[in-house]
């Protein structure tokens, strides 16, 4: 059987380059731009991303908007403490939920949050502490949510988000993800209004970040892990902008490794992009042919995950080493609210 080992992914990371709060102003974190075909790396800020794009380049960026998702609760029968993680709509009120206490939560259970103001009853028990939660209400469940729920910042976050804005990028507007879609937290309406006025297309998809984009890889050979299914949807007009841009060779640079799951998973199974909403499990690793995608906008990832795996297999994993070597050296801020990778084909222009 073909392996590969996880180990190869791993690098030395001091604690106290995890970034723990956002930067004042999101465009001023640094900007490392990796050329991916030479691996030579400059040092910027992510304000000069305008120096790297071109007219007719084509930045696809993910609107989805974190929820509260986070639900503390009491099981009805015991009053045993239950933490909740809403990380997927299925259909309906039914969530695919992570639990803590998992093992309290058999088929049946009912959870309370909020004085009985919203209920959760277990449909089905899955591996892992995932449970499927039908939530029970009276009213509009995301304005109880908001009331309820806390936003889900990464465990490696240890300091209090005092603006949950923060953790929301500023195109943020479809509701659904369990997660940030961290590389488009650095962009200002300012700099994206630049960016138009240069002459490139912004065009939107949405994936829910759900546990498949941050779930710790565990298994030795990177092969078997399971990828958890994320919901993404594309509309016919992006779709077709999106075709025109292929066909007139224009690059196509993803905002983020949720935007490149988007279109990169809806191309390898069209064949050409295509208006759709349904769910995603692509996993991208080494040896991983890209179709849909030229070049990314990226944040620093964590050790051994399968987003580490992603990029080296745009940039080749020699060469994301070493610019994480780099970033450590120089000091940059790693993962959510840290600074951000451009991997880009080309030179400044």
């Amino acid at each position: 059987m073909e392996t590969l080992d996880i180990n190869l992914f791993d690098y030395e990371l001091p604690e106290e380059l995890i970034a723990q709060t956002p930067l004042q102003k999101r465009d001023t974190s640094h900007l490392m731009v990796l050329n991916k075909e030479t691996g030579d790396i400059t040092h910027k800020h992510f304000y000069d991303i305008i120096d790297y794009l071109k007219p007719g380049d084509v930045l696809v960026r993910n609107n989805t908007k974190v929820i509260p998702a986070r639900l503390f609760g009491t099981k009805e029968e015991t009053n045993a403490h239950v933490e909740v993680l809403l990380l997927k709509n299925t259909h309906d009120d039914v969530w695919e939920c992570l639990c803590g206490n998992a093992k309290k939560i058999k088929v049946d259970t009912v959870i309370s949050f909020g004085d009985g103001r919203l209920k959760a009853k277990c449909l089905e028990v899955r591996d892992e502490g995932i449970r499927i939660l039908e939530m029970i209400y009276d009213g509009i469940f995301y304005e109880i949510l908001d009331q309820l729920g806390i936003m889900p910042l990464p465990p490696y976050i240890k300091e209090k988000l005092n603006d949950p804005d923060r953790y929301q990028t500023v195109y943020a507007k479809v509701e659904g993800s369990a997660a940030a879609p961290t590389a488009g937290l650095h962009f200002t309406p300012e700099l994206l209004e630049k960016v138009r006025e240069k002459g490139v297309e912004i065009l939107d998809v949405t994936l829910h970040v759900g546990l498949g984009t941050f779930r710790p890889v565990k298994v030795e050979n990177v092969l078997e892990h399971h990828m958890h299914s994320e919901y993404y949807e594309i509309s016919e007009d992006v779709a077709n902008e999106l075709n025109k841009a292929k066909k007139e060779g224009r690059r196509i640079i993803a905002v983020g490794t949720t935007s490149c799951r988007t279109l990169e998973s809806n191309i390898k199974k069209y064949g050409q992009f295509t208006a759709a909403h349904e769910n995603t499990s692509i996993f991208i690793y080494p040896g991983y042919k890209f179709e849909a995608i030229d070049c990314l906008i990226t944040n620093f990832h964590l050790p051994k995950s399968t987003l580490v795996m992603l990029v080296s297999a745009l940039a080749s994993r020699e060469k994301i080493l070493h610019a994480y070597k780099v970033a450590v050296e120089k000091k940059y801020r790693f993962f959510s609210f840290g600074d951000s990778m451009f991997i880009t084909n080309e030179t400044e222009l």
